[in-house]
């Protein structure tokens, strides 16, 4: 029996949160990328594989979005388009 990887998980379950999905997708998407660095694809998979990057970077994008309203809805349920950034915490400012 084949063993499943991080990429085969993100094609196939629907993920149990955003969180769980940013993270899948992020994995598959390292993945992704450290096959087509080393170079050894042809050009019609290299093309097939920049598409399939380009989709899994925009989940992880959907997912960061997600993450973000729900932290600007516990912020102020009320009023959820006033909530600032965090800050710089590295920096002592947030």
């Amino acid at each position: 029996m084949a063993r499943k990887t991080a990429s085969d998980t993100a094609d196939t379950a629907p993920p149990a949160s955003p969180v769980a999905d940013f993270e899948q997708s992020l994995d598959a998407l390292e993945h992704l990328v450290e096959k087509m660095e080393l170079g050894q694809m042809s050009l019609e998979d290299s093309l097939a594989a920049y598409e399939r990057g380009v989709g899994l970077y925009r989940r992880c994008q959907q997912a960061l979005e997600q993450a973000e309203l729900r932290v600007r809805l516990l912020s102020d349920p009320e009023q959820p388009d006033s909530a600032e950034p965090f800050g710089d915490i590295a920096n002592g400012n947030g």
